[in-house]
């Protein structure tokens, strides 16, 4: 008993912070106005979102992820280029396009990848991270350390979008209405070969999806299970699937993610995601949303991201 209120909890908490606003689907705008100054930027009550969200550009310092995937941030980041041979970037309204440099030579190097194992030209890429990392003003607990990555479960077309359609076309879902399997409409075998491409890589610690690809995943797998404990399932994530890559070597300030169980993660386990106290929760009238993240919960050395020049 102790264990199943353990893991709602744990449910509901993951679908409170990972299925906010700014979602695949959730339309951006062409012509995006820059926030307003602060009034008090140097206020400790502060949301850290109000200035990382403010940043524009990455931190000219020597590539560092601080902290946590989801309470943290990172200097010497790139932008992934919005076009290349096997990728096209969405939402560029966002700023999110930016990476540890780790994060974007594996994006670029999954891109090449995928035509190779798939019918698909490439893929279309969602939110990496802001410019500095840290917490973000809409969506998202995580993708803080610029080495997370959203890339949607619709293939890159075989011509150059506009930027309206970058803004404005919604991601695929992948999951049937009532939850419970993927779409057969949508869902393809080509999908498995995608995810299975991104889990396969070295680099990779978590492929994120709806649980309903993973029971597809599972049932469609044949042989070769060793990837499938890398894909783990969680609220969302029936547009796209979100990749997070392990701490780049020799940056002991990045916290790690513990390894992923050694099962693959389709017993009774993944059953669990299908009962009605999983798929329709009652509402929790005690609950409330986590304080906001002020710069003082995260790494000291966020302070100096945040100011580098």
């Amino acid at each position: 008993m102790i264990r199943l209120a353990t893991r709602l909890a744990l449910a509901a908490t993951l679908f409170a912070t990972l299925s906010g606003p700014a979602a695949a689907q959730t339309i951006g705008t062409v012509n995006p106005r820059p926030l307003p100054p602060l009034a008090n930027p140097n206020d400790p009550n502060l949301p850290a979102k109000e200035l990382f969200g403010r940043a524009t550009t990455g931190a000219p310092m020597q590539a560092r992820a601080f902290g946590f995937y989801s309470r943290g941030c990172f200097a010497g980041g790139i932008a992934l280029p919005v076009n290349g041979e096997t990728w096209q970037v969405m939402r560029l309204s966002r700023n999110r396009m930016w990476g540890h440099p780790d994060m974007i030579a594996f994006l670029e190097r999954f891109a090449r990848t995928v035509p190779r194992v798939s019918n698909w030209p490439g893929i279309l890429v969602g939110d990496i991270s802001q410019p500095r990392g840290g917490p973000m003003l809409t969506g998202h607990a995580s993708h803080q350390l610029g080495l997370d990555a959203d890339i949607w479960l619709t293939p890159m077309p075989r011509r150059e979008l506009t930027r309206e359609e970058r803004e404005m076309t919604s991601a695929i879902n992948m999951v049937r209405s009532d939850r419970r399997d993927i779409d057969p409409a949508t869902w393809t075998g080509q999908h498995l070969r995608v995810i299975r491409a991104a889990a396969q890589d070295p680099v990779v610690e978590r492929v994120l999806v709806n649980a309903a690809i993973k029971k597809a995943l599972c049932r469609e797998a044949g042989s070769d299970r060793s990837w499938l404990s890398k894909v783990r399932p969680v609220p969302g994530h029936n547009y796209h699937m979100h990749i997070r890559i392990r701490c780049p070597a020799g940056n002991a300030s990045c916290r790690a993610q513990d390894p992923p169980p050694v099962s693959d993660g389709c017993g009774a386990d993944l059953d669990w995601w299908f009962t009605d106290a999983v798929l329709n929760p009652r509402p929790n009238p005690n609950w409330r949303p986590p304080p906001p993240i002020t710069m003082a919960g995260l790494p000291d050395a966020c302070r100096q991201v945040l100011v580098a020049r």
